[in-house]
């Protein structure tokens, strides 16, 4: 083998030299080889990292839109978008570390497809011109094309204040003063206008921000708006808006088919400084699932009480269809001694399957998973049917749904000869044998829906806004809200931005709104 030809200096010096640049070269190599070596095993680590991530992800993702029977027991709806927010944040902060070494390496940044914006957003166009240089001098530019991109901006919300001046003229040689009545608001005399008052009332009751919280959010804006201040415009709130509240609540009633449910809404005892339970009441109508086009509505009462006699003076001479969950309050609008005054209880199947699906998340029952597993193939149904005629819906289920119906009762009779009767597979089963007939009661009923999720979303919104902020105050304070929160849960059930109904609705009333046209102030008939 031919040594290479090296043509080395004779000069000391020179040769010192070259000797300490070949070596400082192989030292930037062997730096060099141990920073890319670094940066594999980096991206090895955060690839791993993200797979774990992806992976828990997925699992959320079934749990959230999978089918029912992958559902997440134990989780709630914002414990599960708690973790969905967590793992993204980690994913991003992973990718970003990793793609920043990535983009300064080729200098190119990977596109990404995004969907357009609202069109009804505005545009601020900014046009960024090229630079002028020294060689384009005497040159003609000929446009040939554009890049256009465009980013989400946000201006902050921002009070401001409205000074209305209103000039009094006398007349020259004559009596009198002439000037302008005084433009009617909610709070006569006092500083809010009705579009103030409508934040408040939206920021607490339809967006889980209590009083407390906005107090301090404006007091960064250097305005002082007590929250002891904004409680008092509530109570005046819910007193202006409980005809409209309960002219809701008149026409749920006017269906065939109402969904009821309840929750607990804590709030302070009377002088003793210490919360009692009450409880917040909800009615849902919702005639789009089984074809009618009336809009969707939802009415809230505050009680004291979780007894049945609230739900009988609630809903005192209806006669439809009440679809309920379990609980035994219900019955007493529906016992036999009541002849043709009874209403028509519906089950809830989702209600009967969160009893088994307990059982088959902690691997107890394998009657428990088959019991789930077979459930899952009527919601399967219900996917089919929706939106389509009462008849049409009977006709589905007749073919596809009572045969699974069937067989689940039978094969829960069956289980229950053959188990003890003290386990808790025996207490659920018990469950809904006992109740068989408000459960198949949506085999020959088209109006009558598989479960009463559609009250039970419509009662989650609540259940955000009371673990927010722990109590409700008073008695006074639990019908406030229930007042409120009427107008607003339904203002968003159809798709109606509630600041923007509630503003020009206050406005309307301060204005002397006529209670004979009330029907024109509700949200469904709010004009965008």
């Amino acid at each position: 083998m031919t040594p290479p030809d090296l043509s080395l200096p004779n000069d000391v010096e020179t040769l010192k030299a070259m000797v300490l640049a070949m070596a400082e070269k192989a030292a930037r190599a062997d730096a060099l080889e141990s920073e890319v070596a670094d940066l594999k095993a980096r991206n090895a680590d955060a690839d791993a990292r993200i797979a774990r991530l992806s992976q828990i992800l997925k699992a959320f993702d079934r749990a959230r839109f999978g089918r029912r029977s992958e559902k997440l027991g134990s989780a709630n709806d914002e414990q599960q978008a708690f973790v969905f927010e967590e793992i993204e944040t980690g994913i991003a902060a992973i990718k970003a570390q990793v793609s920043k070494g990535r983009a300064q390496a080729d200098g190119k940044r990977a596109s990404r497809r995004r969907k357009g914006f609202a069109p009804h957003l505005e545009r601020i166009e900014t046009v960024i011109e090229p630079q002028e240089l020294a060689e384009h001098a005497g040159k003609q530019k000929v446009l040939i094309g554009e890049d256009v991109s465009e980013r989400l901006d946000v201006v902050p919300a921002k009070f401001r204040v409205i000074v209305t001046r209103r000039p009094k003229y006398a007349f020259k040689n004559a009596d009198g003063v002439i000037q302008a009545p005084a433009p009617a608001h909610i709070i006569e005399g006092g500083i809010p206008t009705e579009a103030l008052l409508a934040q408040i009332a939206v920021a607490k009751y339809a967006d889980g921000l209590p009083l407390y919280r906005q107090e301090a959010i404006y007091a960064r804006d250097h305005v002082e708006l007590d929250r002891q201040l904004m409680a008092q415009w509530m109570g005046k709130l819910g007193f202006e808006l409980e005809i409209m509240a309960d002219y809701i609540f008149s026409e749920v009633k006017k269906a065939g088919r109402v969904f009821a449910d309840e929750t607990t809404l804590p709030t302070l005892a009377p002088g003793s400084g210490s919360t009692k339970t009450a409880y917040l009441w909800a009615y849902a109508r919702d005639d789009r699932t089984f074809g009618r086009r009336g809009p969707p509505m939802v009415a809230y009462r505050f009680e004291d009480s979780r007894a049945g006699e609230c739900v009988v003076r609630h809903l005192n001479g209806y006669r439809g269809i009440l679809q309920v969950d379990g609980y035994a309050a219900y019955n007493k609008l529906a016992r036999s001694d009541r002849g043709n005054d009874g209403v028509t209880l519906a089950g809830c199947w989702s209600h009967c399957r969160r009893k088994f699906y307990e059982l088959h998340v902690a691997g107890s029952s394998e009657v428990a998973t088959a019991t789930v597993e077979r459930m899952a193939t009527l919601w399967q149904v219900e996917k089919t049917v929706r939106g389509q005629s009462p008849d049409a819906r009977v006709a589905a289920r007749q073919q596809a749904s009572a045969a699974i119906v069937a067989d689940l009762f039978d094969f829960w009779q069956q289980t229950l000869r053959r188990i003890s009767g003290k386990s808790k597979l025996a207490e659920v089963i018990r469950y809904a044998v006992s109740r068989r007939a408000i459960f198949e009661r949506f085999l020959t009923d088209g109006r009558i829906e598989l479960d009463s999720n559609i009250v039970e979303r419509a009662i989650r919104p609540q259940t955000i806004t009371r673990k927010n902020s722990l109590f409700a105050g008073s008695d006074g304070g639990g019908r406030t809200w229930a007042t409120i929160a009427t107008l607003l849960q339904t203002a968003k059930m159809n798709n109606v931005d509630p600041f923007a109904w509630l503003a020009l609705t206050l406005q309307r009333i301060a204005n002397g709104w006529p209670s004979s046209e009330i029907d024109a102030l509700m949200p469904w008939n709010h004009a965008a």
